[in-house]
């Protein structure tokens, strides 16, 4: 069972029952504060994403030390959020969610197969709402999910998605593979039953800097876009296809990372692996991305750790070639640059190597930098909870506009850019959906707790963690007659939020 948008429960009501009035609040039809600063020229909008990034970044405190200079620097110049969320651990229903301002309950779309805009054809989408307040809206690789864009949201849209998907060129690395046994000793066959599955552990060196790959196409296009648009307003979206599998890189970049140092986690597991006095729904027993239908060596492990790693350090280095051309051109001091991803992921924790089906904190915490002129709270990180669905709201603040619809959800994060330990009390809400039609598990992440329960009322089980206590998540609390009153108030907010009917 889903929400439902035509429902007599409107989602502002039962957030206002449930969460109280502060989650209704910041719902107004026009933005709430004025921009940063007054200005002659509208804001322009440079709009970084990338694909399978969880916050695996040295400004974030990467446990396998990841480089990513460029994306410090960022870091280090705008608002670094620590504990931002997606709204659904899979591509499609995560950016259809982020650039509508519509959770996915809402949206409908829970798989990557259906278009937003198919479903909703009267919907602003945010670059859309920019391109009808006279900006010039371009998109160099993947912002909405492959195959899937909005022909309305582009001011030069010619359907050319798949151009800028990455591009699967280079050396493949000879990594030994062996097959593991399963905990009780069986050993599949090595899987045959498609392409990806066949070759989901492969490992692409590229020469040189990568040119004529994915990503280094998709900063060249971005890179003529700024030049093109550099005398009006644009709102430019630059979509990295890396670290998604297969891993991706030039040699250089694996030259970063010794695999012999990289410590697996400590939930490691060849298989993925549900963990005494966890939920079986928790962990799905295939992976979707990496390691599909077999099992992971440790020395398998760390080789496709190293290269994903290596995906993120060539990703940030395409993203730093497009930040030296936007300062070249001197448009540094007018434009407002984002840097999101669309979920998380798990590399190997509880032997899961994907994203799909982790209502985690490693499937669903992505990475959230903003730099706009003249934000008093440049330069420090943000602890609060917050989500990406929070960014529409936050642009449309930013740019002055107004909100075309005041149905969208979300909270601007403008208070958060002037000063990071503003008040603060929005939980962030994560769900996920089996079927592509109906919500098989709800997570919510509190200033306190992550709780996740899968089935209405936790028919099929439930976790709570101490994300303070347990960052890794190794101990399920959800049966703790200690934490019963915790686990009550935050089921009930779950409830409201994927099941509003039956609250």
């Amino acid at each position: 069972m889903s929400y439902d948008p035509a429902s007599k429960i409107s989602r502002r009501s039962f957030l206002t029952k449930t969460a109280g009035t502060a989650a209704a609040a910041a719902l107004p039809i026009r933005a709430q504060a004025p921009a940063l600063q007054s200005r002659k020229r509208p804001l322009n909008v440079l709009f970084f994403m990338s694909d399978d990034m969880r916050p695996e970044l040295a400004c974030y405190g990467s446990r396998f030390q990841a480089h990513s200079p460029n994306i410090d620097k960022l870091a280090a110049q705008g608002v670094r959020f620590d504990r931002n969320f997606c709204q659904f651990p899979l591509c499609n229903p995560s950016r259809s969610s982020l650039f509508t301002g519509h959770p996915p309950h809402t949206t409908q779309v829970l798989g990557n197969t259906a278009s937003v805009r198919d479903l909703h054809p009267g919907w602003t989408t945010l670059p859309q709402l920019f391109r009808e307040h006279g900006y010039t809206t371009l998109r160099a690789g993947k912002l909405f999910h492959a195959g899937l864009d909005d022909h309305k949201a582009w001011t030069d849209f010619d359907g050319d998605v798949e151009s800028m998907h990455p591009t699967q060129i280079g050396t493949k690395m000879d990594i030994p593979r062996v097959q593991i046994p399963m905990a009780d000793g069986v050993l599949p066959t090595l899987p045959q039953d498609n392409e990806r599955a066949a070759h989901s552990d492969e490992i692409l060196v590229l020469s040189g800097n990568g040119e004529g790959a994915g990503d280094f196409l998709v900063a060249d296009r971005a890179i003529a876009f700024l030049n093109q648009c550099k005398d009006k307003p644009f709102f430019i979206g630059c979509g990295f296809s890396k670290p998604h599998s297969p891993p991706q890189a030039p040699q250089r970049f694996f030259d970063l990372y010794d695999p012999a140092k990289i410590q697996l986690p400590p939930d490691f597991a060849a298989w993925p692996t549900v963990p005494p006095g966890f939920p079986k729904a928790a962990i799905r027993m295939r992976n979707a991305d990496l390691f599909i239908g077999r099992g992971a060596s440790p020395e398998e492990s760390r080789q496709v750790i190293r290269a994903y790693l290596a995906s993120i350090s060539w990703a940030d280095w395409n993203l730093g070639r497009v930040l030296a051309e936007l300062d070249l051109l001197k448009l540094r001091e007018n434009t407002a640059i984002v840097f999101v991803a669309d979920h998380g992921y798990q590399l190997g924790e509880k032997g899961k190597w994907s994203k799909a089906g982790s209502l985690f904190e490693n499937g669903t915490r992505v990475p959230l930098i903003i730099h706009t002129p003249a934000a008093h709270g440049n330069g420090r990180g943000c602890t609060r909870i917050v989500q990406s669905l929070d960014l529409y709201r936050t642009m449309v603040e930013l740019a002055g506009l107004e909100i075309p619809d005041p149905s969208i959800e979300g909270h601007s994060l403008v208070p958060l850019l002037n000063d990071p330990r503003a008040a603060w009390d929005h939980p962030a809400y994560s769900i996920w959906s089996e079927d592509g039609k109906s919500v098989h598990g709800t997570a919510i992440r509190t200033e306190q707790w992550r709780y996740a329960e899968f089935g209405p009322a936790a028919a099929n089980g439930a976790m709570l963690f101490d994300p303070h206590a347990d960052p890794l998540e190794l101990a399920n609390l959800a049966d703790n007659p200690r934490h019963a009153e915790d686990r009550a108030q935050l089921s009930k907010l779950v409830n409201a939020y994927s099941y509003p009917a039956i609250t």
